[in-house]
């Protein structure tokens, strides 16, 4: 028997440069936010912004996803104008202060803050919404170019818990038909470097969110082409099952658990990693795919 799981490589092309991914990507999370719900108000000040993301990268970091908005179930999302300004001043130091060739993702919902981050040295967009709460984000995003995460939600972060909001008929079917949607409004638009995100942890229940793990490889074989993107980092699904979340050598316990459903998803054939803690998630990945070196 193999003893490391297959990899199919994957490309995008981030201004202009090609980049082919021979194993799975890890995104580092860095919350320049004071509400974040792993690590809110600790990554607020530019040099502490700056030094997380270049621990981020040491710990096996491939991409860097910064945002400056809570998404957090409940949480108020910023006037657009508003993140802009917060989120333009740390892309720019962060390009200015990182090694040449770093990718760096911006998390945000809105158009206006994407493409002012874009301006200022960004690679590419990571949107929590799919474009529904800015209708210029599509055609924004393709008109830049870039590499866009589409992923799965209904409503707003402060009612996607509501009950109407995660009604499914059949969980994999209802997304299935939600990216096809989107990625056939994509592509009428000439977008092409499309990822996929689940959305766990958005508008879904914690059994949904298992039952949608565990059908994980379903929604994947539905989308051979767009790579889909995994982030299961900290989240409620996992620390409301355990039952004892006290640190563990220095980590929260939820890391662990974050640990061991990477390893589910990977095995479901997911191609890239959100977490906060990018060295467990090199450990992991130096494990199953030795061989298969960026």
């Amino acid at each position: 028997m193999d003893s490391q799981l297959y990899f199919s490589p994957f490309s995008a092309t981030f201004r202009g440069r090609r980049i082919t991914f021979q194993r799975p990507v890890i995104m580092g999370i860095l919350n320049a936010t004071p509400d974040s719900f792993y690590d809110g108000g600790r990554y607020v000040a530019p040099a502490a912004v700056l030094a997380h993301a270049q621990q981020l990268l040491a710990d096996g970091a491939d991409i860097i996803d910064l945002g400056v908005v809570s998404s957090r179930p409940g949480a108020q999302l910023l006037d657009p104008q508003e993140e802009a300004l917060r989120l333009v001043p740390l892309v720019r130091l962060l390009r200015q202060e990182l090694p040449s060739g770093t990718l760096l993702s911006v998390d945000t919902c809105y158009s206006l803050p994407a493409a002012k981050a874009i301006e200022a040295g960004a690679d590419m967009v990571n949107d929590i919404s799919g474009g529904q709460f800015d209708s210029q984000m599509f055609p924004t995003v393709a008109a830049l170019r870039v590499p866009y995460i589409l992923m799965h939600t209904r409503g707003l972060p402060n009612v996607m818990q509501q009950a109407s909001n995660t009604h499914y008929d059949d969980i994999v079917d209802d997304i299935t038909c939600y990216f096809q949607t989107k990625l056939q409004q994509l592509h009428s638009l000439g977008l092409s470097d499309i990822w996929l995100d689940p959305g766990f942890g958005f508008a879904k229940t914690t059994d949904q969110n298992y039952q949608l793990l565990l059908r994980l490889g379903e929604l994947i074989d539905r989308f051979p082409t767009n790579p889909m993107l995994t982030a299961l980092s900290n989240k409620s699904m996992i620390t409301r099952r355990l039952m004892d979340n006290q640190d563990v050598s220095g980590l929260p316990a939820s890391e662990f658990g974050t640990l061991a459903l990477n390893t589910l998803a990977l095995k479901a054939g997911t191609r890239l990693l959100r977490v906060h803690t990018p060295r467990l998630a090199k450990i992991l990945l130096d494990l199953l795919y030795p061989f298969n070196e960026q």
